[in-house]
């Protein structure tokens, strides 16, 4: 009776691990699809922001974006777009933010108003939220109008 007992403690003991390190899994799983979700929202989000932009040319060789640092809590970066036109454009650029393995983290619509003929003009990327790790911004898009 004794080793009944012990048998029936070590299966009952075998069953709750294995049902907590499959809730364990089913937390992770869910988390993650919290995470892509508010993720992909993001991006359509920034989506949506470039496609309200009326009259805009393809002009993500015009932007630069310089490497990552940190300010308080959110990971920046500083956006340089050098106009070769005649006269003055304004620019909206997507920037994307990745992690080491070239992951997509964030992404963010950034305005650079103004930028006279030949001349550069930089702006601040910032992200939505905390990034951890190393991160790299990457210019998705940009548009000149």
């Amino acid at each position: 009776m004794r080793r009944t007992t012990a048998t029936a403690r070590t299966l009952a003991l075998a069953a709750t691990t294995a049902l907590t390190l499959t809730g364990c899994d089913a937390a992770q799983d869910a988390a993650g699809d919290v995470f892509s979700s508010a993720t992909a929202a993001v991006a359509s989000a920034a989506e949506d922001r470039m496609n309200e932009v009326k009259d805009g040319v393809n002009a993500t060789g015009d932007v630069t974006a310089g490497p990552t640092t940190t300010d308080g809590d959110r990971t920046i970066a500083e956006i340089t777009a050098t106009n070769p036109k005649d006269k003055n454009a304004d620019y909206t650029i997507m920037v994307t933010f990745r992690d080491g393995d070239g992951n997509f983290l964030d992404s963010v619509v950034l305005s650079i108003d103004g930028v006279a003929p030949g001349k550069p003009k930089t702006g601040t990327a910032r992200s939505n939220r905390t990034l951890s790790g190393d991160t790299k911004a990457e210019i998705a898009q940009a548009l000149r109008h």
